[in-house]
C-alpha cells in the first residue's frame, strides 16, 4: 500500500521482528492519515493507538503471517477512522456551537527536544503531521461536509494516492462504489463554499512538506493583527471581504459567539469588542495548519488560535478555535 514504508522484499526487513522493522516505522504515516480523516489530533492519536493495540493483540505467529504489516496497519487504521467518523457525526450534532477541526502548529516551531526528548517519550503526534495543502483549515472544513465513506475514499485516493482496489478493502465497498464516493467528494470540494478549498484539493495530490506561507497572505494577517491591536475599525473593514464570515469554536467550555459573525464590518466591530474586553490580549503571528495565522495569548498562554482564508486580496474566512481541548498542541509547545 502507498503508506507502507517497509515490506518483506526490502533490505533490512526482519521477519522475526515485524514490530520493530515495520510496525513502529508506520506511526508517522498513520498519524498523517488519521488526522486528515478525522480533523482532530486527539482522535487521530486514539485511532492509531487502537490500531497498534489490535496488532499487538495478535500472536507472533499471526503477525508473521501478514505479508505487509504496513498495509495491514493502514487498512485497520482506515476502518477505525471510518467507525470514529460515524460516531463523531452524532457527537458533533450535540456540540455546543460550531465544531472546527483542531488547529496544528508548524512543527518547526516546537521546542527542540520535544519529539522524543531525554525522557524517551514518543514523538508528539502534532510533530509528526506533515503540513501540506491537505490540512489547511479551508480544506478540512469542507471535508466535514462529506459522509464518512466519502471522506475516507477521497482522502485515501486523492490525497494519499491509494488505488480504488485498496480503498475498497478499507471502506468495505466495491472499487466502483469507492470511485463514485470520491467523485461525490470532489464535487463537495468544488462547491463547498470555503474559498481556496478547490485549489487545496489539487495541491493535496502531492504530499509536500511544510512550506513557507505566501508573502501576500502573511502580509494580510500581519496587517489585521496591527489593525486589531490599534483598534482601528476602518482598517479592519478594509482588510476583510464585505461578505467575510467568522466562525468560533469554544465547545461550551469557554465563552465565545455561538453563531457565525457575517460581514466584514460586523467582524471588525466584534474584534474590537474582544480587544476592549481583554486588555491583556497579546497577538502572535504563527503558522496554523501550514498557513499564516494568529494566536491570542493571555499571560503567555494560548487562548485562541485563528486560521484565515484569503480571496480577492482580502480575508474571506476566519476560524477561531478557543476550545482548550483543541489547543493542546499549542499550550504544551510553549
Amino acid at each position: 500500500m502507498a503508506a507502507s514504508t517497509n515490506n518483506p522484499s526490502e533490505p533490512g526487513y526482519d521477519r522475526s521482528e515485524p514490530d520493530l522493522s515495520a510496525v513502529v516505522a508506520e506511526r508517522r504515516g498513520l498519524i498523517n492519515l488519521a488526522y486528515r480523516l478525522l480533523g482532530s489530533l486527539a482522535e487521530a492519536e486514539d485511532a492509531v493507538q487502537e490500531t497498534y493495540t489490535r496488532w499487538y493483540a495478535m500472536s507472533r505467529q499471526q503477525q508473521e503471517a501478514i505479508a505487509s504489516p504496513g498495509a495491514w496497519l493502514t487498512t485497520v487504521a482506515g476502518r477505525v477512522c471510518l467507525d470514529v467518523l460515524g460516531s463523531a457525526r452524532v457527537r458533533r450534532e450535540r456540540y455546543v456551537g460550531a465544531w472546527i477541526p483542531e488547529p496544528l502548529p508548524d512543527r518547526t516551531e516546537w521546542l527542540s527536544g520535544r519529539a522524543g526528548g531525554a525522557e524517551g517519550r514518543p514523538a508528539d503526534p502534532a510533530d509528526q503531521v506533515t503540513l501540506d495543502e491537505s490540512v489547511n483549515m479551508a480544506f478540512l472544513v469542507v471535508l466535514e461536509s462529506m459522509t464518512p465513506a466519502e471522506r475516507v475514499a477521497f482522502i485515501l485516493h486523492d490525497v494519499f494516492r491509494y488505488p480504488f482496489t485498496e480503498v475498497a478493502e478499507i471502506v468495505g465497498r466495491t472499487p466502483a462504489a469507492c470511485r463514485q464516493l470520491a467523485s461525490s467528494a470532489r464535487r463537495r470540494v468544488r462547491t463547498g463554499g470555503a474559498g481556496g478549498a478547490g485549489g487545496a484539493a489539487e495541491t493535496a495530490r502531492t504530499t509536500a512538506t511544510a512550506r513557507t506561507p505566501g508573502a501576500r497572505q502573511a502580509g494580510l494577517v500581519r496587517d489585521l493583527k496591527e489593525a486589531w491591536e490599534s483598534k482601528d475599525v476602518e482598517a479592519l473593514v478594509g482588510l476583510l471581504d464585505p461578505d467575510a464570515l467568522m466562525t468560533a469554536d469554544g465547545g461550551g467550555m469557554v465563552g465565545t459567539v455561538l453563531r457565525p459573525v457575517e460581514g466584514g464590518r460586523n467582524i471588525a466591530q466584534y474584534l474590537i469588542h474582544i480587544a476592549d474586553k481583554a486588555p491583556g490580549l497579546t497577538l502572535v503571528e504563527r503558522t496554523v495548519n501550514g498557513r499564516p495565522g494568529l494566536v491570542a495569548q493571555h499571560n503567555g498562554t494560548p487562548a485562541t488560535v485563528a486560521a484565515f482564508d484569503i480571496g480577492g486580496g482580502r480575508i474571506t474566512r476566519i476560524w477561531a478555535v478557543r476550545n482548550p481541548e483543541k489547543l493542546r498542541a499549542w499550550t504544551e509547545a510553549r
